[in-house]
């Protein structure tokens, strides 16, 4: 991995040809660095979503690091994820109120007896993610659960990020999803597909 060379300089993002192993372990190490300048970013995401009329919003239970989202609760209603693992790894999703137990990742989820509710009724999801490049490819945590979860939605599909894990180009596999819009502390941007 390449290294800041010197003391308070930014950490140099690895090749594009790295492996996902080096792209994460270089993510999770500038995140440590980065102020929370969640109420900018979600500003600016409030406003994005208002514009483009979503009111069912799915959301992510933040993991130390990642910006939080939870004050969109308020404007928006939003349902929140349960990864399972039987018969295959998949999310379930619920209302976010019923998030009450700690999963195996080390944030809020619904107990697995929550109400149940379907992807079809979600006008927008926020995807958190260690990094995503100017593509809309996502660095994820490595379990494929958006992938399997997002083929085939037709609603907004968001990164939520913060601007310095937002590079030029991320490692990309078929099954990789791109998201249409990047949220960051700067503001909302759409990509090209």
């Amino acid at each position: 991995m390449a290294d800041a060379g010197k003391a308070g300089a930014p950490l140099l993002p690895p090749l594009p040809a790295a492996g996902k192993a080096e792209w994460r372990a270089w993510a999770r190490e500038v995140r440590t660095g980065l102020p929370d300048l969640s109420a900018e970013l979600i500003a600016h995401l409030a406003a994005f979503l208002h514009t483009r009329g979503a009111r069912r919003v799915l959301a992510y239970r933040t993991l130390p690091g990642e910006p939080d989202v939870s004050a969109l609760s308020g404007p928006f209603e939003l349902l929140t994820s349960r990864a399972r693992f039987r018969p295959t790894p998949h999310l379930t999703l619920h209302p976010w109120a019923t998030a009450t137990e700690v999963s195996r990742f080390g944030a809020l989820q619904p107990p697995a007896d929550a109400p149940r509710l379907t992807l079809e009724t979600v006008d927008a999801v926020l995807l958190p993610a260690l990094a995503f490049d100017r593509r809309g490819v996502r660095l994820g945590y490595g379990g494929g659960f958006y992938d399997r979860l997002l083929p085939d939605f037709a609603g907004l599909t968001v990164g939520v990020v913060w601007d310095a894990l937002v590079v030029d180009e991320l490692p990309c596999e078929p099954h990789d999803l791109r998201v249409g819009f990047l949220a960051t502390e700067g503001g909302v941007r759409g990509l090209q597909p």
